[in-house]
């Protein structure tokens, strides 16, 4: 067992006095529950991918070193003695000074690449370089290769479900939040501990097995509609259906370098069923030049059926069913690929929308106050949440437009995965004011008409000036400034954010950084008179929406 562990704070050559083990969160535990571990882990914040170097063959004396890739570094170090304490001596003094160097210069490097990720001269708005057809459907793939998704780490895609099709079971190594762009359907995600709650009566199930009746039971099963953003924890197994009569379109936010992924900074789908890889190949190579998704492309090609990697008779003990029923798990001779259709409708245990509505309408006039903690649970937590109702909106403008935020104070599982969600309308020629998002990533993605985008580094450089049209997509980076106008159609968006509550600041309106300074500052900082200075804090009364006013009057609409 490890004995003795000492934690150093590199950064300020100090030593800090907290010997508890730090948190398992953190990813350390996965050290402290082993004996002798031969590996160097860096890890960070954001993204927290490990990284594994070898040198328990050149250092046998120190059992782990582990280094935290963040700010402040630390450095923990843990020694293995059947007995003691490990002494410290001249031998091990000098190697424990060799392996600190190695690991600046490893943490010196990991922090320039992860400020080389981020360091962009030039967004542009990208549209999805691969689909994959199957046959209730097809996907459509970002181009996670393009800097911009490699500085915020995710990676987003979009599925279109043709109705009675289902996008087959399958789990995930990141959390995923999705957003319903159009129709309605439901999805089923299955989480371990949690029970069947879901279950249909004898009388209602006719079903008959081995001449004995029986009802079905499963965890349960969640409607949703157009303007829901949904919920999905890392590694929960889901599958989707499409019960309406239109196309189902879904907005796909995966967040590769969420602390729950610990494989690489890429999603990877491991597939309960179907048979999606060959089809998935032969849809990779009929795509034209531009799809220049390279390590993406190559994981989703290989995403296949686990079952198939198992051996029949140890699935057929495993099920305790024969090996006939064994070989179907495996699907090798399914090409219908990830979204196949059930021709007579999907039979589930499903309450329908409008009394889950109606319920929750009248449970939401008891108040928050009443909750006895049951909600909070993990497995009735709340994975829905609407944000296309303008009625509930965090931000109005009667003139400009509409904002709605979803974050963790509203849907609490979002603090789970550390990411929110913005619903966005401006009306013809309206502006939202340049602002910063002081603690997250944006990915802003075009549901319906157009606006021209200003987004601009701290080099005082305009890295995207540019129109963004429907189904487009562009990601802005933490602090970096933008401002917005919708064209003449106006715009819709939805937006994803890499942290639970994220926060923005306003450079103009009434709650602006700049209406928050004083005239003498804005008049020394900017060399102005104070009459101007005044007008520079006082003209805009709005706070984020701005109506068109003279700003369009003096010919400043978007440009083509």
């Amino acid at each position: 067992m490890i004995r003795a562990y000492r934690r150093i704070q590199v950064k300020n050559v100090q030593r800090s006095n907290d010997d508890k083990i730090p948190n398992k969160d953190t990813g350390y535990h996965r050290l402290m529950r082993k004996t002798r571990i031969h590996a160097l882990e860096v890890l960070s914040p954001r993204p927290s991918m490990p990284c594994k170097l070898q040198l328990g063959s050149f250092f046998p004396d120190i059992t782990t070193l582990c280094v935290n890739s963040s700010p402040s570094l630390h450095l923990f170090i843990f020694y293995h003695h059947p007995h003691r304490h490990h002494h410290s001596t001249p031998s091990t003094m000098a190697k424990l000074f060799l392996s600190l160097s190695l690991l600046l210069l490893v943490h010196g490097c990991l922090a320039f690449q992860q400020q080389n990720e981020c360091q962009i001269q030039r967004i542009n708005a990208v549209d999805p370089s691969q689909r994959v057809e199957s046959e209730a459907g097809f996907t459509e793939f970002f181009d996670t290769n393009d800097q911009q998704f490699q500085c915020a780490g995710v990676e987003v895609i979009r599925h279109q479900i043709e109705p009675q099709g289902l996008l087959l079971p399958s789990y995930v190594n990141a959390p995923i939040l999705f957003y319903v762009e159009q129709g309605k359907g439901f999805q089923g995600m299955t989480l371990p501990g949690c029970p069947e709650t879901f279950e249909v009566s004898q009388q209602q199930f006719q079903g008959r097995k081995g001449g004995q009746s029986f009802q079905d039971r499963h965890q349960k099963i969640q409607e949703f509609r157009q303007g829901d953003v949904v919920a999905i924890p890392a590694g929960a197994a889901h599958w989707i259906y499409n019960n309406g009569q239109d196309d189902l379109v879904l907005i796909v936010l995966l967040d590769s370098t969420n602390f729950a992924n610990q494989l690489d900074q890429n999603h990877r789908r491991f597939f309960l069923a179907g048979n999606p890889q060959e089809q998935k190949q032969q849809q990779g190579r009929q795509q034209s030049p531009r799809g220049t998704r390279q390590q993406g492309q190559s994981l989703e090609a290989r995403s296949n059926n686990i079952f198939q990697g198992f051996d029949v008779d140890v699935l057929a003990e495993a099920f305790n069913v024969d090996r006939d029923t064994a070989e179907m798990l495996r699907c090798e001779d399914d090409n219908r690929g990830h979204i196949v259709r059930v021709e007579r409708g999907l039979q589930v245990v499903s309450p329908s929308m409008s009394r889950e509505e109606q319920w929750q309408g009248q449970q939401g006039g008891r108040g928050r106050g009443q909750d006895n903690g049951f909600e909070e649970t993990i497995c009735s937590m709340k994975v829905r949440a609407n944000i296309d109702d303008y009625t509930q909106a965090d931000v109005y403008n009667p003139q400009a437009g509409h904002c709605n935020h979803l974050n963790s104070f509203k849907l609490p599982i979002l603090q789970l995965l550390q990411l929110s969600a913005e619903q966005g309308v401006l009306y013809r020629n309206a502006i939202m004011g340049p602002y910063w998002t002081m603690n997250a990533h944006n990915i802003i993605y075009v549901t319906n008409g157009n606006m021209r985008m200003q987004i601009v580094n701290d080099e005082g450089k305009a890295v995207f000036d540019d129109q963004i049209q429907e189904r487009q997509l562009v990601v802005v980076p933490q602090n970096f400034a933008v401002v917005k106008q919708a064209g003449e159609q106006g715009c819709r968006w939805i937006s994803f954010r890499t942290n639970d509550n994220a926060m923005i600041n306003t450079l103009a309106g009434q709650t602006s950084a700049i209406r928050a300074l004083p005239v003498d500052v804005l008049t020394n900082a900017y060399q102005i008179p104070r009459e101007e200075a005044q007008k520079l804090k006082y003209n805009r009364e709005e706070t984020v929406m701005f109506s068109p006013g003279s700003f369009s009057s003096r010919g400043r609409a978007p440009r083509a």
